[in-house]
C-alpha cells in the first residue's frame, strides 16, 4: 500500500475514517450525485473541524502527539457523551 494511503487509513492519524467511508458509500450508492450526500459531507467536514481544533489546542499546550491516538479519542468521545459533531 502506498505511504499516503496508509497514513489516510491509519486510525491513529485520521480521526474521521468512519465519516469519510460513509460519504464514499453514499456517493457509490447514488451514482456519484453529490447533492444526495450533502449530509454526509457536512458530517465529515464537522469531524475534521472538531479534531483539527483539538490538535491545535494540544500543540499550544505542548502535548505530544498532536493528534490523540484512536484509544484517546474514543475516551474523549465517551466522556463527551458521543460525537459532538
Amino acid at each position: 500500500m502506498e505511504k499516503t494511503v496508509r497514513k489516510v487509513r491509519n486510525q491513529d492519524s485520521n480521526p474521521c475514517i468512519e465519516e469519510s467511508d460513509a460519504s464514499q458509500k453514499c456517493l457509490d450508492a447514488n451514482n456519484y450525485d453529490s447533492r444526495m450526500c450533502s449530509a454526509y459531507f457536512l458530517r465529515y467536514k464537522s469531524c475534521r473541524k472538531y479534531w483539527h481544533s483539538i490538535m491545535l489546542q494540544r500543540r499550544r499546550d505542548g502535548v505530544k502527539p498532536d493528534m490523540p491516538t484512536a484509544a484517546e479519542r474514543q475516551e474523549m468521545l465517551t466522556a463527551a457523551g458521543g460525537k459532538p459533531y
